[in-house]
């Protein structure tokens, strides 16, 4: 393990932004993952993320910020609840145990309150504090980047492209230079879509491994269904992104998109996404099979080698995103028992007090939302379409983007066209010509019209 290229305990001091340690080694560790963390990347040359945070917590037990980061990533990473997990939940008061008992700077106890906040649920009241951070350290890498992911889970499209873009003229061209992938992500989620592929491509011609970059790219080719464009940047780049192994599978997902436009399956990437355990990968498992299913039978066999990745987290309740891709997998396996429980477990929460978004938003959106998907599986297709069709503007709210939301839309138009009442019917083919309007030339959205005029001659 190398480390000696990265920010001592001056280095930090120099940039403003101060750590309360007196160890450079810890300093540099931090850094080390600061910067694997915004690469989506394991460096195996610096012992990837286990290694560094390993080796941390050898350089200073007792340093704050390091408990910050590690706890923090486990939390963004929603594989498992602190409401569940006693290990995680013990990280979190551990840390807050640490910060009240040290003399720390202002914005290190900022990082503290923002970290328990977003373990109980509170996104964006975490989020007001990493603002807060940023505000007066425009360059903290660390609070822009968990704001980042945290208003991806919210579905907060425009606070997310902001957030990057008050601090871009604050970065000098010798630091890290990611950010430009961040700021295209925001700005193709808010339909910037011409913007947002120059922004990425100026960004991957300064690095040409920023996955993220890429995948921002992937998204503006999908959303304009541009399928050959994107096909032809997906392979033309794949050397480069394919090292960044915590994205990707999500991108060779993207990628597989656009081999169903095609009526081409690409398969392959489920086996990365089966077998790697990041959350990411799991829910793209999910809608792909989802999507597969709603062009065609995948076969049992699919759903079942998923449903042994996604039945333990059916109670986890991190976020309601992840919640309805697991519902996907046990409606797709016919496993009722799992889909009920689910449900009941959103019902539940949805009952308690307090200001955990997630449990409000399982009261607002979940539940409707998942008895939507019940009833499309048993072939409720009326029941489905009143359900489903109040939501749709409401849906951005589960947080991921627009890309990974589509599959509600979808589901929507398959229960409308596929619905006897004859206002619904109507109500599909208005959704797939305002579908085509945004979408010119998609080959799912002729098939899908061909698929109406065929029900309903």
């Amino acid at each position: 393990m190398n480390v000696s290229s990265f920010r001592d305990c001056q280095a930090w001091r120099s940039e403003g932004l101060a750590l309360s340690t007196t160890s450079n080694e810890a300093c540099k560790l931090y850094d080390a993952i600061l910067t694997q963390y915004v690469k989506w990347r394991n460096d195996d040359t610096l012992g990837g993320f286990e290694g560094c945070l390993s080796a941390l917590q050898k350089a200073d037990p007792n340093f704050v910020m390091g408990h910050v980061i590690s706890t923090g990533l486990d939390l963004v990473g929603t594989t498992t609840s602190p409401r569940l997990n006693e290990r995680l939940s013990s990280a979190v008061r551990r840390t807050v145990e640490l910060a009240q008992s040290q003399e720390l700077t202002p914005r290190e106890r900022i990082h503290v309150k923002a970290m328990q906040l977003f373990s109980q649920g509170n996104f964006p009241k975490a989020c007001d504090a990493w603002e807060e951070i940023l505000l007066d350290h425009p360059t903290d890498l660390l609070a822009l980047k968990f704001a980042h992911d945290a208003y991806f889970y919210m579905g907060a499209q425009t606070p997310m492209r902001d957030s990057v873009a008050r601090v871009l003229p604050h970065w000098k061209p010798h630091m890290p230079i990611y950010l430009k992938g961040l700021y295209s992500f925001g700005l193709l989620e808010t339909r910037f879509y011409d913007q947002a592929e120059k922004v990425a491509l100026e960004g991957l011609s300064l690095v040409p491994d920023d996955a993220w970059a890429v995948h921002a790219v992937a998204h503006v080719y999908e959303m304009k269904a541009e399928v050959d464009k994107g096909l032809k940047f997906m392979e033309s780049r794949e050397n480069d992104w394919q090292v960044s192994d915590m994205l990707a599978s999500h991108n060779y997902w993207h990628w597989a998109l656009y081999f169903i436009e095609k009526v081409r399956i690409l398969m392959s990437f489920l086996s990365h996404a089966q077998t790697s355990g990041a959350m990411l990968d799991i829910v793209d498992a999910c809608s792909m099979l989802c999507r597969l299913e709603m062009e065609g039978n995948v076969g049992i066999y699919r759903w079942r080698e998923l449903f042994q990745i996604t039945q333990p987290h059916t109670d986890d309740h991190v976020t309601l995103f992840n919640d309805v891709h697991f519902l996907m997998v046990s409606l797709g396996l016919k496993d009722n028992g799992t889909s009920r429980r689910l449900l009941e477990g959103l019902q539940e929460l949805a009952r308690e007090p307090g200001d955990n978004q997630q449990h409000q938003l399982a009261k607002s959106i979940g539940i409707p939302l998942c008895q939507a998907m019940m009833e499309f599986n048993q072939g409720n297709y009326n029941q489905s379409v009143e359900l489903l069709y109040p939501l749709r503007y409401r849906i951005v709210d589960i947080g991921g983007s627009d890309a990974q939301r589509d599959i509600f839309n979808q589901l929507l138009i398959h229960a409308a066209i596929k619905s006897d009442n004859t206002r619904h019917q109507k109500l599909g083919r208005c959704l797939l010509v305002e579908r085509d309007s945004v979408r010119p030339n998609s080959s799912l959205t002729q098939r899908l019209m061909k698929t109406a005029l065929a029900l309903h001659v």
